[in-house]
């Protein structure tokens, strides 16, 4: 049994405060599946490149123990492009080039030998290509995660609202908790989005931690404080992608271990952001993820009597 990873593989060129970048790996396939790939190691990887992606990322993806089998490289076509720059807050950022190249004819195809995926984690793509690979699959995965944005809730949202049935957890941004619910309290934005479908909803606040929700139980876990923060971009990703690859070890759905991997999530994350794009994800060993995980632990560890 195996982790799908459905999502972009991409080119970006990003600004911050503390520098900037040429094209560099980018996507959110990307991210999540090398973020996965420090706990499972069978993850399957659909998406599509064009001709100008250098076969030298391919291979690095494959060392990560991604299948990459079902990532269509379309000749006479170019990769995914984005570039942005940060605001001083890294917490906003403005989209300087959005080249969608080869997304715009993107038609996912599940190859035979992923269709015994037990955990699928669908990144964000329009919700129209998210059922497309929904519908490929001849038997449910145990656990399907999905990400989205505010850009389909403002475009696509009867498509999401659709999709959004389909799955067992959503993972999305607080100001896109807000869009999707119309509540400004989380609580409230949270038991409204359940009610659309998700079972589980995953809201990340970056630097402030993430909460998860199901329709009784609320679990709170906060980001580890850093001392540099180079590059917020796939951040989320690589949480989702740490969230995910834990389950898929554990082949733990429940409530109880979904906490556990909100914190190896989060772990991840912290590494994704200490570099530009995925740098920091390539190569990490086991005792430095060991290591960071332990610090989440530390932070929120304490005993307390009650008087």
């Amino acid at each position: 049994m195996s982790l799908l990873v459905v999502g972009t593989v991409a080119f970006d060129a990003i600004e911050t405060p503390f520098g900037k970048t040429d094209k560099i790996l980018g996507g959110a396939a990307t991210y999540i599946s090398l973020a996965a790939s420090y706990f499972t190691k069978n993850i399957n990887l659909v998406s599509v490149v064009g001709e100008d992606f250098p076969a030298a990322n391919i291979e690095m993806l494959q060392k990560h123990n991604v299948n990459t089998d079902g990532l269509q490289v379309l000749k006479g076509q170019k990769t995914f492009f984005w570039a942005g720059k940060y605001h001083n807050d890294m917490n906003t950022r403005d989209t300087i080039t959005t080249e969608l190249n080869v997304l715009e004819t993107f038609n996912p195809v599940v190859p035979e030998a992923y269709q015994d995926c037990e955990f699928l984690m669908l990144g964000n793509l329009m919700p129209k290509v998210q059922q497309q690979v929904l519908s490929q699959l001849k038997s449910r995965p145990k656990l399907i995660v999905l990400d989205t944005m505010n850009f389909w809730m403002d475009i696509a949202m009867p498509e999401l609202m659709e999709t959004l049935k389909q799955i067992d957890v959503l993972t999305i941004n607080d100001s896109e908790a807000r869009q999707l619910s119309g509540e400004y309290s989380l609580v409230k934005a949270a038991q409204k989005i359940l009610a659309m479908g998700p079972k589980y909803l995953i809201i990340k606040k970056g630097e402030h931690g993430a909460l998860l929700f199901n329709k009784e139980q609320v679990f709170f876990a906060p980001a580890l404080p850093l001392e540099d923060v180079f590059d917020p971009t796939g951040a989320g990703d690589s949480f989702a992608g740490g969230f995910i690859g834990y389950i898929a070890a554990t082949k733990d759905i429940s409530f109880e271990n979904m906490k556990r991997a909100i914190i190896f999530g989060s772990a991840t994350a912290s590494f994704c952001v200490e570099k530009f794009g995925t740098e920091n994800l390539v190569g990490l060993t086991q005792e430095e993820v060991d290591a960071r995980v332990q610090e989440f632990v530390d932070l929120v560890q304490f005993d307390i009597a009650l008087v």
